[in-house]
């Protein structure tokens, strides 16, 4: 497992009985989580005085119980980078902190590449890779079908001092978007992907993960340059396998380009037991050179 561990303004804190504790900034928030399937060991003060509850409904959804007010967003860094943090209504943060280990992996990728980079970030969310991807000196095309989405990413990159740099911000389906490079004989030198495990399109098309990845990665070998840097896919689909990923990846862009191949678990250190959280799967494709 690739830990997330060179954090100083986020910390898991404490797991257990379903839910994690997590200090963000000064701030401390108590979420639910899946993976945590071991009891809390000991239900310390810090977990009664949270700022920030959320609890799920059985109905679907939920809602966060704060015991005092917090501010609508707050700023979190991790090296160069800057992130605005905002509790959402699906007990989302805005961010995801195990992928600071992959941040960590493409700006060194990057940095050291010796040539100029273009990176496509596709399911791009809030852009924390295209800030990465970005800081390092990359240019960055960031695609996602959420406006707001988008919008938030743009405000990561301005407040990481990054609103000249060569970022385009698309608001569309991905996969139409890829096909549509494909026609424009538009290439590029890196590929960033965070799929969903299922949605749909904003023409009703369906996608589910275990049957679009593999087809959609093959769609994304055409448009990859003739000396591609590297390809990063993140998983949080539950039951989907390091080893699933490896061999999608070895069919598609491996088959094409050779390279090497890296598949396995993220996740974040838990302070209180000395334990790990995995927090879903990733998979790196990366030239020899």
């Amino acid at each position: 497992m690739r830990l997330a561990s060179e954090w100083k303004d986020y910390e898991l804190l404490d797991t257990g009985n379903g839910e994690k504790l997590e200090r963000w900034g000064e701030y401390v928030l108590r979420r639910p989580d899946p993976q945590i399937l071991w009891p809390l060991q000991k239900e310390t003060a810090n977990w009664r005085q949270a700022d920030g509850h959320y609890f799920r409904s059985s109905s679907g959804g939920g809602q966060w119980q704060f015991k005092k007010t917090l501010p609508e967003r707050w700023t979190l860094q991790y090296g160069p980078l800057k992130f605005h943090i905002k509790p959402t209504n699906f007990k989302h943060t805005g961010l995801f902190p195990e992928q600071a280990v992959n941040w960590s992996w493409m700006m060194n990728r990057v940095k050291n590449a010796g040539r100029p980079i273009r990176v496509l970030n596709l399911f791009a969310y809030t852009g924390g890779a295209t800030v990465a991807a970005a800081s390092a000196g990359a240019e960055v095309c960031h695609v996602d079908a959420a406006k707001g989405m988008v919008q938030w990413a743009k405000e990561n990159a301005e407040l990481s001092g990054l609103e000249s740099a060569p970022i385009r911000y698309i608001t569309d389906d991905v996969f139409k978007f890829v096909q549509r490079e494909q026609r424009r004989g538009r290439q590029y030198d890196a590929i960033i992907m965070d799929p969903p495990s299922y949605g749909r399109g904003p023409g009703g098309e369906m996608w589910k993960l275990e049957e679009n990845l593999f087809p959609f990665l093959e769609s994304c070998v055409n448009i990859l340059s003739d000396n591609p840097l590297f390809v990063l896919v993140n998983s949080y689909t539950t039951g989907f396998s390091p080893t699933v990923l490896y061999n999608m990846l070895h069919m598609s862009i491996g088959r094409k380009y050779g390279g090497v191949i890296d598949c396995g678990e993220v996740g974040l250190p838990i302070t209180a037991s000395g334990l790990s959280l995995p927090c879903g799967i990733y998979g790196r494709w990366e030239s020899e050179s």
